[in-house]
């Protein structure tokens, strides 16, 4: 028994990236177009009348973008599976489709292979990403430390006071610590924040402002 091909909605604001896709589709057996809108408003209508096996949806569009559609779709129609398809790559794009509950997210640039391979992941329920976005997810799941998050409140004293100028010794006495225990805690910071000398510590600290202000 022939397999039915895979019903595909293509929503884009570009009259010539519909066409490419159009023509993409065509010259895939497995593969036909459901439908075609202009932008996520008319992408979400246009899914209600089609009810396609696969969306690829733009992510920037007028009137209605690809992750408010897709929010609007998937919130109809659970197992709606939709691959986001744009030609910009920003962690911010790539973190709202796949909040919205998009499949895959894939570059404009990618090749035909890749499309029709995402095509018929997403079909059977697979997750694609490009490279990029892939990327990016991994940064949301592990964000950049935070510069300076693992100082104690002693070692940000120590910092305030080197910031101010004051050598080791000075620093000794204003806190009531011995010299031994102020060098401790400057190697200890110098070592969080990954930085060789005190000049590159101040310099951070101003930076970040990690240091304890004078109220």
């Amino acid at each position: 028994m022939t397999q039915a091909p895979i019903r595909v909605l293509i929503v884009d604001d570009h009259v010539m990236v519909r066409k490419g896709l159009i023509a993409l589709l065509a010259a895939y057996d497995d593969m036909e177009l459901a439908g075609e809108a202009e932008d996520g408003e008319m992408g979400v209508l246009l899914y209600e009348h089609a009810l396609p096996d696969v969306v690829l949806m733009d992510m920037v569009m007028p009137r209605m973008d690809g992750a408010n559609a897709i929010s609007k779709i998937r919130a109809r129609h659970a197992n709606a599976q939709i691959v986001a398809l744009t030609s910009f790559d920003s962690d911010e794009l790539v973190q709202r489709a796949m909040a919205a509950g998009a499949i895959g997210y894939l570059l404009k640039n990618a090749t035909a292979e890749d499309l029709a391979r995402a095509i018929r992941a997403a079909h059977n329920g697979k997750r694609t990403l490009s490279p990029e976005a892939a990327d990016s997810m991994m940064h949301l799941l592990n964000p950049e430390p935070v510069v300076g998050a693992d100082l104690t409140v002693r070692e940000r004293e120590v910092l305030s006071l080197m910031v101010e100028g004051f050598n080791n010794t000075e620093i000794s006495d204003r806190l009531f610590l011995s010299v031994s225990t102020i060098k401790f805690h400057v190697s200890t910071l110098l070592s969080k924040l990954a930085v060789s000398n005190r000049i590159e510590a101040v310099a951070l600290a101003v930076k970040h402002n990690l240091f304890i202000k004078k109220s």
